[in-house]
């Protein structure tokens, strides 16, 4: 037996379900059918469930303990109308259970120990003849059970922990990783586990293409493309970032030259307290700036509408800095129970004094402008001639980026929920050493700041 077989057998017997945890999740989820079947028969309206998701194609991972329910109902019906039985079913299953919202709401709750997601949708045709989002989800299902071989959906098992394991599990817009759907797709697409990776690693150059059934009617701008099987139209890895697909390919190439369980379950990683913040930004000779916010109405938001917000903030802080002569290092958002904007400043104070420089003087009418403007401002110094052009040197407004975070940020273009927040003054601003008080919420997203890994 190889190395890399002797590794990923280690791993299967980490990560396939034993058999008791089988059979238990299989009779709860008779039950929990059973239970969504009797609620149905009360209605006025004709409708069936169906489960699906990983539990139902096996591809689930040891110890994942989620139930996806989903009762369709005839596509005439009025939205109202399902919604509203879809919650009603939502309910008499999941009484303790409490209403989400998607793009209509859903009942979200615990069974005998498990995770449920009670879903209402439309009984489609097909795919592409959807009225909601979720419409197509069956689809997903009976077009992979059709393809999953027991192999296929223990390869699944190995290549979801292995995103996992490199951090690019995850279709929510904060990892904007792999999907499982996406990760069942990539599996049976190319054979296996190992079939991926080795594709990931040799033969991946983004943009890359994948079209299971050929339909290749619709194009997309995106880095990795899947086009779904059951509606030609959707890209399965929209959401999959540059840096995951780059992510993905680093560690596969790794994994390949030097196959170890690490890949799969790495070490966890050690917080920094506020001395390690400290004597880290000492030893990289670097300044360090913070906006915090604590504000329910940013941090209320569920994750896929909270973190674009926080990464166009940051985009717009670091633009901000940088147009006014500070410079950026790297930066970094994190959000748990406040959410931060990071910064790290290569430049973080600048002199009292900017040059300004203006046409070249051989444009005539806007160099004379430019002239006039600052000729009797006794403010300024010049203008004078510098390489054919008219230049000043002008009293800068902030001189230190703490000054730009704390009188300027509303003049960058912020997310919409922290752009209200910064508008009425709720912001607290730390520089310099004084970042460490954050170590206490965020010693680990600090610690993996500070030694970064692809």
């Amino acid at each position: 037996m190889t190395e890399t077989a002797d590794v990923l057998n280690a791993v299967r017997g980490r990560v396939d379900p034993t058999p008791a945890e089988r059979e238990r999740l299989a009779e709860t989820a008779e039950r929990l059918v059973a239970r969504a079947e009797d609620a149905i028969a009360e209605l006025p309206v004709d409708a069936d469930v169906i489960r699906v998701g990983s539990t139902a194609r096996g591809t689930w991972v040891r110890g994942d303990r989620d139930i996806d329910v989903f009762v369709r109902f005839p596509p005439d019906l009025e939205r109202a109308d399902l919604e509203a039985y879809g919650l009603e079913v939502g309910n008499a299953v999941l009484p303790d259970g409490h209403e989400e919202y998607a793009e209509h709401p859903y009942v979200k709750g615990e069974f005998e120990g498990y995770d449920v997601d009670l879903v209402p949708c439309y009984d489609v045709e097909s795919a592409s003849d959807i009225q909601s989002a979720v419409d197509r989800t069956p689809f997903h299902t009976e077009y992979l059970e059709a393809r999953l071989t027991d192999d296929l959906a223990a390869d699944v098992r190995l290549f979801k922990q292995f995103l996992k394991g490199i951090g690019a599990y995850g279709s929510d817009l904060k990892t904007e990783g792999f999907s499982g759907y996406l990760s069942e797709l990539l599996v049976v697409e190319y054979g296996g586990f190992e079939a991926v990776l080795a594709a990931a690693a040799e033969e991946w150059h983004p943009p890359v293409e994948l079209d299971p059934e050929g339909h290749a009617e619709a194009s997309f701008d995106d880095p990795l493309v899947v086009i779904d099987p059951t509606d030609p139209e959707r890209n399965v890895a929209a959401v999959v970032s540059a840096a995951n697909v780059a992510r993905l390919q680093h560690y596969a190439r790794r994994f390949r030259a030097d196959p170890r369980e690490e890949h799969f379950f790495p070490e966890p990683r050690d917080p920094l307290d506020a001395k390690g913040v400290r004597e880290t930004l000492a030893e990289r000779g670097t300044r360090a700036l913070a906006v915090r916010f604590d504000d329910e109405s940013l941090l209320g938001l569920v994750e896929d509408q909270r973190y674009p917000q926080l990464r166009r903030s940051l985009d717009g802080l670091v633009r901000g800095l940088e147009d006014h002569g500070f410079e950026v290092l790297r930066a970094a958002t994190w959000a748990n129970e406040t959410a931060v904007l990071f910064c790290e400043l290569s430049v973080a104070e600048l002199p009292a004094v900017e040059r300004h420089r203006g046409p070249p003087i051989h444009v005539g009418e806007h160099a004379a402008g430019f002239y006039e403007k600052y000729a009797e401002d006794p403010e300024v110094a010049g203008p004078y001639i510098e390489e054919g052009r008219y230049a000043v040197e002008r009293e800068r407004d902030v001189t230190t980026a703490r000054e730009f975070a704390e009188t300027k940020l509303a003049s960058v273009a912020l997310g919409k929920a922290v752009e209200r927040l910064v508008e009425s003054g709720d912001y607290e601003v730390y520089a310099g050493a004084d970042v460490g008080v954050l170590a206490e919420e965020f010693g680990v997203e600090l610690a993996s700041y500070f030694d970064p890994r692809p």
